[in-house]
């Protein structure tokens, strides 16, 4: 036998407080002086010899209550044959599931509330000795110790809905992190247990812990939830027609009808709808509206679903830029096309620099780059383009036919293209377009059977060595290229087989010219993501930001600040925001006084379901022995301290033990009188 808390065995001592009353408790007799002896009415005669029993088995009995007491105290157990008993406290790791669908209420009220009441019943069944963690969805660095009972409570007290959610191995792992030593240990999940919190792999558990999950039960209610939003412009002008597309899922097994579905920009209504989704369905609706001024936008796509209402709103965010600068780096025989064309809209801003004088410098700020007809393309404006297009940017080439093929090869290589295999001079018609590709989507209202295309008089060949990053636009029969897209870093490169002069066909004069340029312009550039979800997107990215020596990002909200990790890297920024956002809205990137870029920041949508796993799917999950699961509405969870792993128990029969002796002394002092009357 062995006992839990052995330090409360230095108690017996008390045992000599009963020995010594009964040693030095002398009976006293007193000298009484009567006149005659015939006043004596009665005179009581006591046995001394039973007297004497009497008071050895009332000494007995206090002696026994209270070795059975301090034994009850000290939580004896008898060890299972194979157990270690090097370890005598336990250490005990307590997850409460504080995601957004903890919020539903079941008739103990709010799950969340329910979890940390069964909290405080566990650790009712662990000793003063025993240490604790709280583990929380958070996994914050506080929750990576170990607590006394009291601490447990206080911080049990402060735990919150969180955005943040975790799957059951992460858990696990989490709290395996905090189970050192040799100490008895103890896992224990509080949670709704939805169907997210399990993955495809098999749960991995460690054998010397004993895991028990706690599973709470919800009134299982319907949910539409607004999932995504996504825009159909490539590029956003002031005043432009704008098209949005929302996709909304309804996760309960009944039809959601008339949804009301409605988008704010800025806080203005821009758009109102109604929808009705399927049971188990999605359901995609498109937006659209205009009049929108240069700079940032704050919008909000939002529904109306009660009771669960976490979900109903998604916050977006997008920059309307007043201009688009455009460079065009001419040869001497250019001519006056890209110029004519890019002139005809304000919008534009165009910026032209001749081959023999180009501002390298300049070129992060420019959305597009036009090569027209450059005669000596130089390695060195390879190298500048190529880390202009790390940073996510858009370069379209019309080379000059009558260029050395040697130095355009060695030019195209700096850039990874495909080099020029041969100048034909036979003319040819182009009889593929990709009206599928983004380019040319929208363009056409009605595509017509006989498509007039482009003609080159005299074209470049080239030699396709690796086609993977290749997307055909137009193109001769046969499938060569005469205008095709290739990636190149972050950015794309469009290659063109033929220049803008009129001697090299009737391209710059033909009718898809115009959209095709007017496209590619509003689709270049790097198009930032509308928003970002917490707890999964932790970098932020950001066109390249120059920082000086004394100056630092600020991102900041209503009641929030923080100075994020900014690290610059091939032409851009990332500001690494770790755990920092902890609740959605809108934060804005300042750098001074100077506003940066607005994020905007959701709750992930995996809370959304409301489906949850059964008692038995949980057992078919865990399939171990040292693993139980508990459904808090039919189950009585009776644990207690090291009970799974120490053996047979024995406190409690030395409590009944001692209540027996201390009942045995009340009845010898009260029943056990051997006196004898003689009158």
């Amino acid at each position: 036998m062995n006992f839990l808390y052995p330090g409360f065995l230095f108690a017996l001592l008390s045992v000599a407080i009963p020995v010594i009353i009964h040693l030095f408790n002398f009976r006293k007799f007193k000298k009484v002086y009567f006149s005659n002896v015939q006043l004596l009415k009665e005179v009581e005669q006591q046995n001394s010899s039973k007297e004497k029993l009497k008071n050895l088995l009332i000494l007995f009995s206090r002696i026994l209550a209270l070795i059975f007491l301090v034994l009850a105290f000290a939580q004896p157990y008898i060890p299972l044959n194979n157990q270690k008993t090097t370890s005598l406290n336990n250490t005990i790791s307590i997850y409460i599931d504080n995601s957004s669908s903890m919020e539903a209420v079941n008739k103990d009220g709010s799950l969340l509330d329910e979890a940390k009441r069964r909290a405080k019943e566990l650790i009712k069944g662990f000793g003063i000795n025993d240490r604790f963690q709280l583990l929380t969805n958070d996994f914050e660095g506080k929750h990576q110790r170990l607590l006394s009972a009291e601490a447990f409570l206080k911080a049990l007290d402060d735990v919150k809905i969180s955005p943040a959610n975790r799957n059951l191995q992460q858990i696990l792992n989490r709290q395996n992190n905090i189970f050192t030593g040799t100490a008895n240990k103890y896992s224990f999940l509080i949670s709704d247990f939805q169907k997210n919190i399990i993955t495809n792999k098999k749960l991995e558990t460690s054998p010397d812990i004993q895991y028990a999950f706690l599973k709470l039960n919800a009134t299982t209610l319907p949910n539409v939830a607004v999932d995504s939003v996504w825009t159909l412009s490539p590029n956003h002008q002031p005043g432009a027609n704008e098209k949005f597309v929302v996709q909304v899922k309804n996760y309960s097994e009944e039809d959601a009808v008339n949804v009301p579905l409605k988008l704010t920009i800025n806080n203005q209504q821009k758009g109102l709808s109604a929808v009705t989704i399927p049971a188990g369905k999605i359901k995609r609706d498109t937006l659209n509206f205009s009049g929108l001024m240069p700079g940032w936008q704050k919008g909000v796509i939002s529904i109306k679903d009660f009771p669960v209402t976490f979900d109903d709103s998604l916050n977006f965010s997008f920059k309307v830029d007043s201009s688009l600068p455009v460079l065009s780096i001419n040869g001497s025989n250019a001519g006056n096309y890209i110029k004519a064309l890019f002139a005809a809209d304000n919008y534009y801003k165009l910026t032209e620099n001749a081959e023999s004088n180009v501002n390298y410098n300049g070129f992060a700020n420019y959305g597009l780059i036009v090569l027209n007809g450059l005669k000596n393309p130089s390695s060195g404006l390879a190298q500048q383009l190529k880390t202009y297009l790390k940073t996510g940017g858009t370069v379209v080439i019309f080379p000059d036919l009558d260029a050395d093929i040697n130095t355009y090869n060695s030019f195209l290589s700096g850039l990874s293209l495909p080099a020029i295999q041969s100048l034909n001079t036979l003319a040819s018609k182009v009889d593929q377009i990709d009206l599928q590709n983004p380019i040319f989507k929208a363009v056409f209202e009605e595509i017509p059977k006989n498509l007039d295309l482009p003609t080159a008089n005299r074209f470049f060949s080239f030699v396709e060595s690796n086609s993977a990053s290749k997307e055909s636009i137009l193109s001769f029969s046969g499938g060569k290229s005469f205008f095709s897209k290739y990636g190149v870093g972050n950015g794309q490169v469009y290659l063109t087989a033929t220049g803008l002069n009129e001697k090299d066909g009737n391209l710059p004069r033909h009718p898809v010219f115009v959209p095709l340029m007017y496209r590619l312009a509003l689709s270049s550039g790097n198009e930032s993501a509308l928003y970002a979800t917490i707890g999964n997107d932790v970098v932020l990215t950001a066109s390249y930001i120059t920082i000086g020596k004394n100056q630092t990002l600020k991102l900041s909200a209503k009641n929030f600040e923080a100075i994020p990790e900014v690290r610059q890297t091939e032409g851009k920024t990332s500001i690494y925001i770790a755990d920092q956002i902890k609740t959605s809205g809108f934060y804005n990137l300042n750098l001074a006084d100077s506003l940066l870029a607005v994020y905007s920041f959701n709750n992930g949508r995996s809370e959304s379901d409301m489906h949850y796993l059964s008692k038995s799917e949980l057992e078919n999950l865990a399939g171990k022995s040292n693993l139980k699961i508990y459904d808090t509405d039919k189950d009585a969870v009776k644990l207690v301290a090291g009970a799974n792993k120490i053996g047979q128990t024995l406190w409690k029969l030395c409590l009944i033990l001692s209540l027996i002796f201390i009942a045995a002394e009340i009845l010898l002092i009260r029943f056990f009188n051997n006196t004898k009357r003689t009158i």
